[in-house]
């Protein structure tokens, strides 16, 4: 797997994706294609994972630091939302 691809979907995993599919770039798996459109538009990051899982395994770094990113990102780790929570206390 691409080194590039592992760092800039870390930050911006739907340009990303646009990207490597645009350039033929896209890396090999085994999801169907109507999942590969229909994740990369609902949960890209997911998706990354999935691509980081089926070329890497679950041991890996990588996969390691983008599950730690969508469970910060999915679940309050922006910057919205904590700007949400101090407004509502």
């Amino acid at each position: 797997m691409d080194v590039y691809f592992l760092i800039f979907s870390l930050f911006f995993p739907r340009i990303v994706l646009v990207v490597y599919l645009l350039q033929g770039w896209y890396p090999e798996n085994a999801v169907p294609q109507w999942a590969d459109i229909l994740l990369g538009v609902l949960a890209p990051r997911i998706l990354i994972l999935i691509y980081i899982y089926q070329a890497m395994g679950a041991d890996n770094v990588w996969f390691i630091a983008h599950l730690l990113v969508m469970i910060l990102t999915y679940f309050g780790g922006g910057r919205q939302t904590a700007r949400r929570r101090r407004r509502e206390e």
